[in-house]
This record gives C-alpha cells, sequence and structure tokens, in this order.
C-alpha cells in the first residue's frame, strides 16, 4: 500500500507558500506537505533566475525583484531572527501559524529552496556555511538542510563543496526527477538540460549519499501520464541505483497550488497512489504519496 503523509488533515497552510515574510528577503517559513513540521526556506534566487521553466512552477517572473544579490550578513540576522522566533514559539503565535497543530510547532528543516535554483548563486557555499553555523549556535543539530534541486548542477566544484559542509551537518538532496523520457520531461519542465544531464548529477550525488527524489505528477491540457511514462520514470530510479546511487526516498506529489500555467492540474490521490505502487513494485524503493488536497 501506499505510504502516506501521518496526518491527512487538509491545512490552509499546505495551499499557501508565500516567499515574503514581514521584511525578509531571503527567509521566510512555510508547511510543506514533505516536511514534517515547520520548514524554514531560503531563497537564494530573489532575483527568481532559473535554469528551469516548470510548467507547474508558481513563480511570478513577471513581478520586479526586491533585491537581485544575496546579501550574507543580511541572510545571517534574518535567519537567526526566525531561528529564535521558532524556538521561542514566538513563530507559532503569528496570524499565519497560530492554528496549527501541536506536533507540528517545530523546526523540522532549513531548505534552500525559493524562487530558483539555488545552486546557481554564487553565494551557495557561503550560504550553506552559515545555515550549518547557525544551526549548530542554535542547539539544532537534529534539525535538517534540505537542497531543493533540479540537480543539474550537482556535479560544480563549489556546489559539490557546499554538499560535503551539508553532509557534515545533517544535510540532504532533494533531487527533481519529474519524467522518464526525454519528451515528457521537455514538455513539463522545459529546461536547457538534457535528461541525461540530470540523471548523471543525480548518480553522481546518490553515489557519496543517499538522495530523496521529488518527483511532480500532473495532467496536462487534462491528461495524466501514462503507463508508459511512469515505467520509463522508474526505469530511470533504476538506472541510478543500478549505477550505485543510493535513494533514500521517492517523493511522489502533485500540484496543491495554482500554478502560473493554466493549463496543468493535479492528479486525484488515487492516481498518486498508483504511481507509488508502481515506483515501489518495479524498484523496490521507499515512496510515498502527497496528495493535492493535503
Amino acid at each position: 500500500m501506499p505510504q502516506t503523509d501521518a496526518t491527512h488533515t487538509p491545512l490552509r497552510q499546505y495551499k499557501s507558500h508565500p516567499r515574503d515574510w514581514r521584511q525578509n528577503l531571503y527567509v521566510y517559513p512555510v508547511l510543506s506537505r514533505r516536511s514534517a513540521g515547520l520548514s524554514i526556506g531560503v531563497n537564494l534566487n530573489p532575483d527568481a533566475a532559473c535554469n528551469f521553466d516548470c510548467v507547474y512552477c508558481q513563480v511570478d517572473r513577471t513581478k520586479p525583484p526586491r533585491v537581485r544579490e544575496v546579501d550574507i550578513e543580511v541572510l545571517r540576522a534574518e535567519l537567526s531572527g526566525m531561528l529564535a522566533q521558532a524556538q521561542s514559539g514566538a513563530l507559532f503565535r503569528e496570524p499565519e501559524f497560530a492554528d496549527l497543530p501541536r506536533s507540528l510547532q517545530h523546526v523540522n528543516d532549513i531548505a534552500l529552496s525559493g524562487d530558483g535554483e539555488p545552486t546557481t548563486c554564487k553565494h551557495f557555499f557561503e550560504a550553506v556555511s552559515l545555515i550549518a553555523e547557525l544551526k549548530r549556535q542554535a542547539g539544532l543539530g537534529q534539525v535538517k538542510i534540505v537542497l531543493i534541486t533540479d540537480a543539474c548542477y550537482l556535479t560544480k566544484p563549489e556546489v559539490a563543496k557546499a554538499l560535503i559542509v551539508m553532509d557534515e551537518n545533517n544535510g540532504e538532496i532533494w533531487a527533481k526527477l519529474d519524467a522518464g523520457t526525454e519528451a515528457y520531461f521537455q514538455a513539463v519542465n522545459r529546461p536547457n538540460f538534457t535528461l541525461a544531464h540530470v540523471l548523471e548529477n543525480i548518480k553522481s550525488a546518490a553515489r557519496v549519499r543517499p538522495v530523496v527524489i521529488q518527483a511532480l505528477f500532473l495532467r496536462l491540457n487534462g491528461k495524466s501520464p501514462g503507463d508508459t511514462e511512469i515505467k520509463a520514470f522508474t526505469d530511470r530510479l533504476n538506472e541510478i541505483t543500478s549505477a550505485s546511487g543510493a535513494i533514500r526516498l521517492v517523493q511522489v506529489y502533485t500540484i496543491a497550488r495554482p500554478p502560473v500555467e493554466s493549463y496543468v492540474s493535479p492528479l486525484s490521490n488515487p492516481e498518486v497512489d498508483r504511481i507509488v505502487e508502481q515506483v515501489q513494485g518495479r524498484t523496490g524503493l521507499t515512496a510515498k504519496a502527497f496528495y493535492g488536497t493535503e
């Protein structure tokens, strides 16, 4: 049977992940379906630069950015302040989070995510090092550092160096893989790299440490991905593991918030469950379902 979230209670926070928090430029709190608690987001792409143009993206790139560069000292002040508010409980008295179940009122992770691909940021290594430092100072060794990435730059020297820092500080890579074939990859992710390039980067990272695969499936013009595409997707997972790559978990999810493109829509819960069953049956990997209704 599919493995799903610990709670199936729909929460309003799942439907809204604004990256604007008070006067902050880079740091924002969200309740993620895929985190068992609060996720503190670190937006290293305030200019919204990304090498993918996914059809399900929620970033409005017509809106002028407040800033284009990452100021590490401003990031330090914002993140240390956010951690202090979360640890004191003040953050969970804010209107956005006051009705959260007590079981979710804790910091689960600090996520390098935001409005683009975080590994493209020229301050990526500095940012990862800063997060690790502030996490230690706050006594939050158990809190994960999560890199949410399209996996196109994982082998770049500066990025690889930052991944070592993550490895030493409870880090985890969540690598995007939304397709099994090049044609579907181009249709959904609209990338400037090939699927083969992404797979080679995931293999390289997964040979060093276990990775999480984040796979979002949806309807394109009312049509869901067919069994042929899902089989190809499971073949790609097997390709990674056959190359000595370790996959800790496959997250199978669908759209939960309104995307920019109007012709995409979420899968139903049973459709997500079916993909989870196919992943587990064809790969032997652990897969977990996250629904658009949660």
